[in-house]
């Protein structure tokens, strides 16, 4: 399982509020069309995604308000794709996780990182008692998704995310 997540401008959040199907679209590209590649995402966290939603949230699967929204938050839209489905964040929550992102530095979540107690939680995957290496895979991926944020919010657009 894998986190990866677009930036929607307004025309794009505008489709997806009028007719969630556009969110396979994209997401994923035209699946019916045999030739065509699946678009790159532009976050993929690959599975990361958890063990970073636990530095924030200090849970496993509750939603905290803005940075602890970054990874599971939004409104649910579109059909779920074998892993829930996508998840939508409009322009303002954006702005809001970004804010809160770029307010957490590398010891706060250090201080957070706690293998014993994310394997205890069944966090994914079950890497976490292999050493301190899982801990700078995640701070790479969460630079990623801090950058992400940001510039989505500057441009002032929304944000789809989905587990594949």
């Amino acid at each position: 399982m894998v986190l990866i997540g677009r930036r929607l401008s307004a025309d794009e959040w505008a489709a997806v509020l009028a007719d969630p199907t556009t969110v396979d679209t994209l997401l994923y590209g035209d699946l019916d069309d045999d030739e065509a590649e699946m678009p790159e995402p532009e976050l993929d966290l690959d599975k990361s995604w958890h063990g970073i939603h636990y530095l924030l949230t200090g849970t496993a699967w509750q939603i905290g308000e803005g940075a602890g929204a970054a990874i599971l938050g939004g409104d649910e839209i579109g059909q779920d794709g074998g892993y829930g489905p996508a998840r939508l964040l409009d322009p303002g929550t954006v702005r809001a996780i970004a804010t809160a992102l770029d307010a957490l530095d590398v010891e706060t979540l250090r201080a957070r990182f706690d293998p014993g107690a994310m394997a205890a939680a069944d966090i994914y995957p079950a890497i976490w008692t292999n050493g301190d290496d899982e801990f700078d895979y995640l701070m790479s991926h969460f630079s990623e998704l801090r950058r992400f944020y940001h510039a989505t919010a500057v441009n002032g657009q929304a944000v789809l995310l989905a587990i594949t």
